[in-house]
Formats: C-alpha cells, sequence, structure tokens
C-alpha cells in the first residue's frame, strides 16, 4: 500500500512541480509521470539499498546530508528510462529529490505525530 501511495505522491508533484516551473522540469503527460513515478520506486527498492551501504562512509562524513545527494542521483537515474521526463540541471534534480522526500515523509506516515496526556510523540521519542 506504501508503494501505491508514494507513487501518486510523486506523479502528483512531477506534474505540479512541472506546471509551476516549467524551465526546470518538463512532463510530457500524465502517462510518463505515472511511469517515472514507477520507475523510481523500482529504483529506489532495487538500486537505493545498495548505493546507500556503499556510501556509508560519505554519508557519516556529512551527517547524512549525502542521502539527498544520493535522491538527486536517483531522479537523474530515472529519467535514463523515461525519455519523457527532463530535467534542466542536477539542482533542479536535487530541489524535486528534497519536495519528494518531505511529501512521502509526511504523507505515508513514517513521522507521526501523537498527542497523549500532553505529551507530543514524534515516532519513537517524546517532546514535551
Amino acid at each position: 500500500m506504501n508503494f501505491v501511495k508514494r507513487t501518486i505522491i510523486t506523479t502528483a508533484v512531477f506534474l505540479i512541480y512541472a506546471q509551476l516551473f516549467p524551465a526546470q522540469l518538463y512532463v510530457a503527460g500524465f502517462g510518463v509521470a505515472v511511469v517515472g513515478a514507477l520507475v523510481l520506486g523500482v529504483l529506489n527498492g532495487l538500486l537505493r539499498p545498495i548505493l546507500v551501504i556503499l556510501s556509508i562512509p560519505i554519508t557519516i562524513l556529512t551527517l547524512g546530508l549525502f542521502l539527498i545527494v544520493l535522491n538527486g542521483l536517483m531522479l537523474s537515474m530515472m529519467t535514463w528510462f523515461v525519455p519523457g521526463i527532463v530535467f534542466s540541471g542536477f539542482g533542479a534534480t536535487m530541489l524535486l529529490a528534497v519536495i519528494i522526500s518531505v511529501l512521502n515523509m509526511m504523507f505515508v506516515g513514517k513521522i507521526k505525530v501523537t498527542i497523549e496526556n500532553g505529551l507530543r510523540s514524534a515516532g519513537y521519542f517524546w517532546v514535551t
């Protein structure tokens, strides 16, 4: 079910971003956006875990910020398989990677905030 949610969110982000910033992202149509989201999901499921393990040293040195670059690389690889999606540069790719990551965290539910007895919990941590 999470794969379907992520695909819907990624498709919507592709289409909205392409409408708001046509100079940074070109999407040929709705079908291309869906195929791009599916390909990105498959790449993230198959290739990303291997790249995360291989990049552990640089991820530690950058305090985890390299994972954002890795998300941008996944988007760039997605464009190799989906010719109807074109980015103007790596900066636009990185920005879209951050947007997709944040929206997926918000809507798929990796981070949930609940309130019990006046305390807010964010995931496993309690915040007063």
